[in-house]
């Protein structure tokens, strides 16, 4: 029995490496709707990881930068989402090694998706800032594995791939930052509970 989505997928990597093959011959314009349909997703990444949305910014214009001076190493039977989650997360390493600095607690400008009303915005916009704060308080390796297999949905041997890991050691800095999440999460909700109460 055929599976629905599965023609749309299909047809979707047959476009995309039409794409990727007419970008490598020299065409601007499939270069360009290769950003177009992956912007969000590098965007994305890159906040998770450096925190701070002006230097996430920063790394993604980066990204593509690089990946248009490297296509051409680019495989053409190869999927382009992992090579692209391996280059943002190497050039947000870059960027948090020249920053030296620890990252910002706080300000997010990403959302959970659209509420259905105010008041349930707002606790969605606070509880997606306490996790970008949580995410801030692990190591970088823990923070990459944790945006990738938990917030980006990569499976655990894509996510060793892309960091150029092994499979037991993403699992368990996936089990150490999950850990660190949830002790943080707990701590700031007690002291929350603590300043309101009458």
């Amino acid at each position: 029995m055929a599976v629905p989505w599965m023609g749309q997928f299909m047809v979707e990597q047959g476009l995309l490496r039409q794409l990727v093959r007419n970008a490598k011959a020299g065409d601007a314009a499939s270069f360009e709707r290769i950003v177009i349909l992956h912007e969000r997703m590098v965007l994305r990444v890159a906040q998770r990881l450096l925190i701070n949305p002006e230097d996430a910014k920063d790394a993604a214009q980066e990204v593509f930068i690089r990946l248009h001076r490297t296509l051409d190493r680019f495989h053409d039977d190869s999927e382009l989402g992992p090579w692209l989650y391996r280059i943002t997360v190497n050039i947000c390493r870059d960027a948090m090694r020249r920053a030296k600095q620890t990252l910002p607690l706080g300000a997010a400008q990403d959302r959970l998706h659209a509420a259905r009303n105010p008041e349930e915005s707002a606790a969605a916009a606070q509880q997606y800032e306490m996790v970008l704060a949580a995410l801030g308080e692990l190591t970088q390796r823990e923070r990459e594995v944790i945006v990738l297999r938990d917030l980006e949905g990569c499976a655990t041997s894509e996510v060793a791939g892309i960091l150029g890991s092994s499979e037991t050691t993403v699992r368990s800095q996936l089990s150490t930052g999950r850990v660190k999440i949830k002790n943080y999460v707990a701590a700031r909700l007690g002291r929350w509970k603590h300043e309101t109460r009458p």
